[in-house]
């Protein structure tokens, strides 16, 4: 049933309720890719919202953003409401290209549509533009190239996928096939979301794509990414030039941060960042120390 939240959360993307189609699941991951950015704004203030999928619904429809458990999560629950068959995946996002595991840091989709299974994922930040069909191959979009291949599975684990992005800071996401349920998110988004060791602690991130690349904020550095062009890094100097990029470039309302929330998050983001600095010769996003994507 599609509710008003989902109504609110449809208009934020730009679609109209629509029959499920390959056609229509293709636009939906389109407009949630370059309307919803992936982001830790409130993790980074302390605060970080449950993954439960209702309240997610209700963050995106508003116009907030979140990881990856609160982007597929909410979105699952889209689809799921316009009458689309989705399953949810426990899945793991590694650096390393020959990781076999599954750690659980990761909600992975899979949606069934007109006979046909494909991969769909609103929450890995620089993932691909398009579903991709849930088959080994490699598949070129645009000037990206992703594959997708049978899990080798660590011992006891069952079978699944293993998505890989060589071109992105972590290569390699697995998931298994069996289906989940977001109970069995609850304890990794506790880790990732307050432990000092989590990235998503330790550094600010915004991410947002389209189909010709994919804009990156880490830190005060915003960078794009264009197969084409290369890679353009971009150092924010004021909090008035890095609010107006949050919601400029990426499309976040900053609606629910009072004067407090905004200050106390450039200060934590201008502090990490003159931390970092000093260590390097020069800033660059492909140097600066990347928040987990997924």
């Amino acid at each position: 049933m599609i509710t008003d939240m989902c109504v609110d959360y449809l208009r934020r993307l730009g679609v109209e309720p629509a029959a499920p189609s390959v056609e229509g699941l293709f636009a939906l991951q389109r407009a949630h890719l370059e309307r919803v950015p992936y982001e830790n704004i409130d993790i980074q203030l302390g605060r970080p919202p449950g993954i439960d999928p209702a309240l997610s619904v209700r963050r995106l429809a508003a116009g907030l953003g979140g990881y990856c458990f609160h982007l597929n999560g909410a979105f699952s629950t889209l689809l799921e409401a316009l009458g689309y068959d989705v399953t949810r995946h426990v899945g793991g996002v590694y650096k390393e290209p020959d990781a076999r595991g599954v750690n659980g840091d990761h909600l992975a989709l899979v949606v069934r549509v007109d006979g046909a299974a494909f991969f769909v994922d609103a929450g890995l930040g620089d993932g691909p533009h398009d579903p991709l069909p849930l088959r080994a191959g490699t598949f070129e979009r645009g000037h990206f190239r992703y594959a997708l291949e049978p899990l080798v599975p660590l011992d006891g684990e069952g079978p699944g996928w293993t998505y890989r992005n060589p071109d992105g800071p972590f290569p390699v996401m697995n998931f298994r096939s069996a289906p989940a349920t977001m109970a069995d998110f609850e304890a990794e988004h506790l880790r990732l979301s307050t432990t000092q060791d989590s990235g998503f602690v330790r550094t600010f991130a915004m991410l947002r794509r389209d189909a010709h690349g994919i804009d990156a904020l880490r830190g005060r550095v915003l960078s794009r990414i264009d197969p084409l062009a290369g890679t353009t890094d971009r150092e924010l100097h004021t909090p008035e030039e890095f609010f107006d990029v949050l919601t400029g470039v990426f499309g976040r309302s900053l609606d629910e941060l009072s004067a407090r929330d905004r200050a106390d998050l450039w200060e934590r983001v201008d502090r990490a960042h003159e931390t970092w600095r000093e260590s390097r010769e020069e800033p660059s996003a492909r140097t600066a120390p990347a928040s987990r994507v997924g």
